[in-house]
């Protein structure tokens, strides 16, 4: 039974960062071979078939160094070590992008829903010519966005290619991006699909199912701390060694 992983890796990252913590060592040199390999080996009906891992991509984009040229070298020296160790069969690079955009100025409800803020209360009133209230303006603020576009179509095209070419038998995504609905619905029909959300997050209502739809033998997994901290890399590992912070 040959298995191919999937794995968004900016979700990815910002999910560990979320279960982990931001500034906690411990979790980045991630070992992206064994943590799929561990996956594959909780389920016993996979491993009762010969499950084995047959492809691994890792789909992601290089930060942008005018940005962050910290960040951006220590990724660099990760995705070294990760060609060194073999961990992944293959690297897939989107696009990261810098853009300033504007928005309006709110808070947010229990649920991280936006509230629109309005200038009848302070810090920040708003007068008319005639100096009297202005209760229901708003404030639009201009901020940096910087973003990743790309890795859920590149985690989709290579799950649907492998599907559909009869390169692997069973397939795991790591991601919860709703975006990634169709692919998986599509591949669901064909051959059975672990779906792991990386972060402590509810998982994307678009990419829940059943374990019977289509081929049938899907399942679902929430990715806790330890997943990240008990699967890492050796360091150094070759001659990359992980970086101070991480």
């Amino acid at each position: 039974m040959r298995v191919g992983v999937y794995v968004d890796g900016f979700n990815l990252y910002y999910g560990a960062r979320e279960l982990c913590g931001r500034g906690r060592a411990g979790w980045r040199w991630l070992d992206l071979e064994a943590l799929a390999t561990d996956l594959i080996g909780r389920r016993k009906n996979w491993a009762a078939a010969g499950a084995t891992l047959e492809r691994l991509v890792f789909c992601t984009a290089r930060i942008d160094k005018r940005d962050n040229p910290v960040r951006r070298s220590e990724q660099d020296v990760y995705l070294l070590a990760l060609s060194a160790s073999g961990s992944v069969t293959h690297v897939e690079y989107g696009q990261y992008v810098s853009r300033v955009k504007k928005a309006p100025l709110a808070t947010e409800d229990a649920k991280g829903r936006p509230i629109l803020t309005e200038a009848k209360d302070w810090p920040a009133k708003v007068k008319d010519g005639n100096h009297a209230d202005v209760p229901k303006a708003r404030f639009m603020v201009s901020h940096a966005r910087r973003e990743e576009k790309g890795s859920d179509v590149n985690v989709a095209s290579h799950l649907l290619m492998d599907t559909l070419d009869g390169t692997i038998d069973a397939a795991i995504v790591i991601s919860n991006d709703s975006d990634l609905c169709f692919p998986l619905q599509t591949a669901r029909s064909r051959l059975p699909i672990g779906t792991v959300n990386p972060s402590k997050s509810y998982l994307a209502g678009d990419l829940r199912g059943a374990p019977g739809d289509g081929v049938g033998g899907h399942w679902w997994l929430q990715l806790k701390a330890n997943d990240y901290r008990d699967n890492q890399l050796p360091d150094p590992c070759g001659s990359y060694a992980k970086p101070t912070p991480w």
